[in-house]
């Protein structure tokens, strides 16, 4: 999309198409997936023109990021996902900002958060991050430690588990990438099976969100397609 028509709008109009087509072709309501426009390296005024456009929920990477982007749109009524990996020490400002995390994966951090939360006198969603790619670089809670994670956060009670998110291996194999968002998905129905609710599946981006949707996505995290080039 390039010249007049290459607008934020025009550009979160056809992302919202696109996802609505993704979720037809896959047999899915289209009322089923949310998406998440993430904001991360754009600036406050970016996403003020987003919440014109009724924005209201923004994916952060970085505490420092979502702490100086709050600060200057504080007159908006907007919620903040932390979805980036979160350092313990910046817990503090997940606690006091964020309406979520979508990267807990590890007891450090979620001990960390739920002892910032009780002083807040707040309660958090968070999403469990699961390792399903191969890739060094990124990050996950392995998969075979999921259900004893889940048993320990049941004692955290100012971090309500909404569900399991994932990054999937980066390649041009749609069946390498499908994987990752199929086991995603198979670990959550594991857990459901053992007691945990989790209604929630945050995978696909702007490249891949279609095999995230046709694997039961609920959520995609859209940045490039709807801000532009990074």
């Amino acid at each position: 999309m390039s010249g007049p028509a290459d607008t934020l709008a025009a550009r979160w109009a056809d992302v919202r198409a696109r996802v609505d087509a993704a979720c037809r072709a896959a047999g899915r309501d289209p009322a089923e997936v949310t998406i998440l426009p993430v904001s991360k390296t754009f600036g406050a005024e970016t996403v003020r023109e987003a919440a014109a456009l009724g924005l209201v929920r923004f994916g952060e990477n970085k505490a420092q990021e979502l702490r100086d982007k709050s600060a200057a749109l504080a007159d908006l009524p907007l919620e903040w996902v932390l979805i980036g990996h979160l350092q313990t020490n910046k817990a503090k400002d997940a606690a006091r900002l964020a309406s979520e995390v979508q990267s807990l994966d590890r007891l450090e951090l979620a001990d960390a958060l739920h002892r910032r939360l009780l002083a807040e006198g707040r309660v958090l969603d968070v999403l469990v991050q699961v390792k399903t790619s191969p890739e060094e670089s990124k990050h996950g809670l392995p998969p075979g430690e999921l259900h004893g994670f889940l048993d320990r956060l049941g004692e955290l009670p100012a971090l309500r588990v909404r569900g399991l998110m994932t990054l999937a291996v980066q390649s041009d194999d749609p069946g390498a990438v499908r994987a990752c968002f199929r086991q995603l998905r198979e670990l959550r129905d594991a857990a459901a099976a053992r007691g945990h609710e989790l209604p929630r599946l945050s995978m696909g981006m702007s490249g891949d969100f279609p095999l995230a949707i046709a694997e039961g996505a609920t959520e995609v995290r859209i940045g490039t397609a709807i801000f532009g080039s990074r």
